[in-house]
């Protein structure tokens, strides 16, 4: 699994103009089944994106689709995480 941070970058101004494709980029991964959650860093700092059931290299071509980083609107980190153990509810992430 992996988490995605999008911290606001030199471009952050223009996010109203990326927001539609960014936002279609967002649904397009929940419908893939790729984004669990996306969510925003607070206070103001951008957003988040937790991925799962997905190679990394899969997802360093997803994100860099997304406009907002096509745009330099933000900066994208990802890590990767090994689930060694998990609550009940969260046991297909260890899969």
């Amino acid at each position: 699994m992996f988490v995605v941070i999008l911290r606001f970058a030199a471009n952050k101004n223009q996010a109203p103009q990326h927001m539609a494709g960014h936002q279609e980029w967002i649904h397009q991964g929940v419908q893939d089944g790729v984004f669990l959650l996306v969510g925003s860093l607070q206070p103001g700092q951008g957003g988040a994106v937790l991925a799962h059931d997905t190679t990394l290299d899969e997802l360093r071509e997803r994100v860099a689709a997304d406009p907002f980083v096509a745009h330099e609107v933000v900066s994208a980190e990802i890590i990767e995480i090994a689930p060694n153990s998990t609550d009940p509810r969260l046991a297909f992430l260890a899969a």
